[in-house]
């Protein structure tokens, strides 16, 4: 990073120089993106954390070209090409683009046929047909035959020079920046099945025979086109009109109407179907594969943000289940804080013995670990089991367990969490099967502090997040987690290592010893203690501080975002209002008659004040939503009992360009098309839906072979759900029988324990 860059990233971003300037100094003294936005309002001019990375990001690739253009200006060197007019024009280069245009003509490459050609001698024939003068061309030509150098007739020599005449086109400046302008308006991509696959690749279908304009193809079609040609069903070409390319060259080259100008026309088309076409259309899908990529990025880490940031149920005592048919499903008990207090497993659903136990079993650990809600998975047999959960505690003569919510919740990446190290570390004593329960337990406690732990790439919420850029990929998830993380909060005597490590300052190493600080030493009393720890001292502190709490702490403030810098303003505030800090931050009528003008220093300005008397309104406040129950519809549990017309809840699991993805409970997301989610027009999907979010959908085509749904958001004039009865009374009069024997042997079991 460097502040030279500071005048041109400000032009870009539409900043002030100060902005940008103050920013890049603090980012190169390795302030995070989160502090910098949070603590240090008054250096950036209030920038948020959108613009403080696009700050950090600009500066990234600016030093990247800067690298580029020196490793450039050193090869050049070596080889003593580089002229002052050279070293001026890759000086001036501003892109990437345009630097390697640049250096094309010099850059090492392996023999071509122009390169054959000029060790044959022909390069001074090339440069006279070039300049298209009026000569006899055979004449000339027969000056370079050489039977050892390989050059055996006039044809041949002329050939020879052509090849050369089209190699220099294809390196032409001028005629890549015409023909990328080309490409960029007027390249079709067309898509056709590979011979031979139209049965293997059926799932690319839609792509057999499929032609557009590249620039209108969104980002999805382009990915999904381009992994087709991957796994070899498709083949692709990304071209304009070759004659609409051709011309345009031949208006830039060709200067007369003589026997040396149809030479240098012969070379033009030459130079554009066996050299430009190949490297414009590399560059091209290089850009469209770019573009598309960042445009998948974004909608994965839009959904991620959104699912990262879904409402916590917060500190309940939680029974959670793994579904399961066959191997039964296991259970766990977590106390308020998530810690794992028993596990078992339980049959309810191979035969009716086994469920009689599984029920008893159930209600037995409601009851002894005191257990507030019920949290189920909802893979496979998730929907069964939720039914025979709720049957179960209705059974209860317990009327509290008899109101027991019953969350069904989702558990993408559960199942990559309970194989990894992290779960091993956690809990090197228990199989994979208790681990995936009590990450699906502590998901409805608090989604943020599960889901850190896991790879952002297992959770489900992206688009084609396989495909795409994995560095810029991983980076922006980065930055989303960190984001989360550092907006929530974490309380430092509770949080885990991996939730740590995301704090702004903190890292892994950092989080570790913060870890086995608090398990030798007992909770941390205050903020101040933090200093105790290795490395947590000077700018380390200062970057974490601010986002570790400390509920109970000996400080009340070190339960606020309130920073330690700033406590003595708070200090100074209730010294004013003649009370303790601790009656300040729950006195409204105090807070109100608070003047901040009045403590404006040239350190501390209004921005940071005015956010530390919203913080001192509500201290320790988590920005994220309330916990709202939700219940998929009842009877409808697979994808036979949908039929059209059906409108049902579900809850939005992923967003993508397309539309939405939304979970009706049948073990099959449904897809809401764009063109279906709002009556009027909308550009994205993301503009009225987010992910977790719980919607109402009508069921429009049902297609069980190939296990597709497709939903609507525009209900029209439906006033109340159509629910589907399940077909035949055989099925009936076996979950009626089930449910009697439940309900008997439960208040049997209940009576005996009264």
């Amino acid at each position: 990073m460097d502040l030279k860059y500071a005048p041109k990233i400000a032009l870009e971003l539409n900043l002030k120089l100060h902005q940008v300037e103050n920013t890049a100094k603090l980012l190169m003294e390795d302030a995070t993106v989160p502090f910098i936005s949070r603590y240090r309002k008054e250096l950036t001019g209030s920038l948020d954390e959108v613009e403080v990375t696009a700050i950090r990001d600009r500066l990234i690739q600016l030093g990247e070209l800067d690298k580029r253009r020196e490793a450039i200006l050193k090869s050049l060197a070596e080889r003593d090409l580089l002229t002052e007019e050279l070293k001026g024009k890759i000086d001036a280069a501003e892109t990437m683009t345009e630097l390697e245009d640049i250096y094309l003509p010099f850059k090492p490459k392996k023999r071509t046929r122009a390169t054959i050609a000029k060790e044959k001698g022909l390069e001074p024939l090339a440069n006279i047909l070039f300049k298209q003068g009026a000569f006899n061309i055979l004449e000339e030509a027969k000056k370079y035959i050489d039977a050892e150098k390989g050059v055996k007739n006039e044809d041949e020599a002329l050939a020879g020079a052509r090849d050369i005449i089209a190699e220099l086109v294809s390196e032409d400046k001028t005629s890549r920046e015409r023909m990328r302008e080309l490409f960029a308006k007027k390249a079709v991509v067309v898509s056709k099945v590979a011979k031979g696959k139209d049965e293997e690749g059926v799932k690319y279908k839609d792509y057999y025979e499929w032609k557009e304009l590249a620039a209108d193809s969104p980002s999805h079609r382009i990915l999904a086109m381009f992994r087709g040609e991957h796994e070899d069903f498709l083949r692709i070409e990304v071209l304009p009109e070759e004659a609409e390319a051709i011309e345009i060259l031949e208006r830039n080259f060709v200067k007369s109407d003589n026997d040396a100008s149809h030479e240098v026309k012969k070379a033009v088309t030459d130079s554009y179907k066996r050299l430009l076409s190949l490297s414009m259309e590399s560059e091209y899908r290089a850009t469209l594969k770019a573009k598309a990529d960042t445009e998948a990025i974004k909608v994965f880490a839009d959904n991620l943000y959104q699912l990262m940031m879904s409402a916590p149920l917060g500190e309940k005592a939680v029974l959670a289940l793994d579904p399961g048919f066959r191997t039964g499903c296991k259970v766990v008990c977590l106390n308020r804080q998530g810690k794992l207090l028993h596990n078992d497993t339980v049959y309810p659903h191979t035969g009716d013995v086994k469920a009689v136990e599984a029920g008893r079993k159930i209600l037995e650990l409601l009851k002894s670990f005191g257990s507030e809600v019920i949290a189920i998975g909802n893979g496979t047999a998730g929907r069964e089991t939720e039914d025979f959960v709720k049957r179960v505690i209705e059974s209860s003569p317990d009327e509290k367990i008899q109101k027991l919510q019953v969350v069904m919740v989702n558990e993408s990446g559960a199942s990559i969490y309970s194989a990894s190290d992290v779960a091993r570390e956690e809990f090197p004593d228990y199989d994979i099967t208790v681990r995936g329960s009590v990450s699906i337990g502590r998901r409805l406690m608090d989604p943020l502090a599960e889901l850190v732990k896991i790879d952002p790439k297992s959770i489900g919420v992206g688009q084609y997040q396989h495909d795409v850029n994995q560095t810029q990929l991983r980076q922006k998830l980065d930055d989303v987690v960190t984001s989360c993380v550092n907006k929530v909060g974490v309380e430092v005597n509770t949080a885990s290592k991996q939730l740590l490590t995301y704090v702004s300052g903190v890292g892994p190493k950092m989080a570790a010893s913060i870890v086995e600080y608090r398990d030798s030493n007992g909770p941390f009393s205050s903020r101040d203690e933090l200093k105790k720890i290795p490395r947590l001292k000077g700018k380390a502190f200062e970057q974490a501080a601010g986002f570790l709490r400390i509920r109970s702490g000996k400080n009340p403030l070190d339960s606020s975002s309130v920073h330690p810098e700033s406590y003595h303003v708070v200090e100074k505030m209730a010294e004013d209002a003649k009370c303790s800090v601790e009656d300040l931050m729950v006195n409204p009528k105090i807070q109100e008659k608070i003047d901040i003008t009045k403590y404006v220093t040239d350190k501390i300005g209004l921005p940071t004040l005015e956010d530390i008397k919203s913080e001192l309104a509500k201290p320790g406040r988590d920005p994220r939503e309330k916990f709202e129950a939700f219940e998929f519809m009842k009877g409808i549990g697979k994808i036979e009992d949908l039929s059209t017309g059906m409108v049902l809840p579900g809850i939005v699991t992923n967003i993508t360009n397309f539309g939405a993805f939304v979970d009706i409970g049948v073990h099959q997301d449904g897809l809401v098309h764009i063109s279906e989610i709002a009556d009027g027009f909308i550009k994205s999907p993301s503009d009225v839906l987010k992910v977790h979010q719980q919607v109402k959908v009508k069921v429009l085509e049902v297609d069980i072979p190939r296990k597709r749904i497709s939903l609507s958001m525009r209900l029209g004039e439906v006033s109340k759900p159509i629910a589907k009865k399940p077909k035949g009374e055989t099925k009936k009069a076996t979950k009626q029988d089930l449910d009697n024997k439940l309900k008997e042997l439960m208040n049997k079991f209940g009576r005996n324990n009264k």
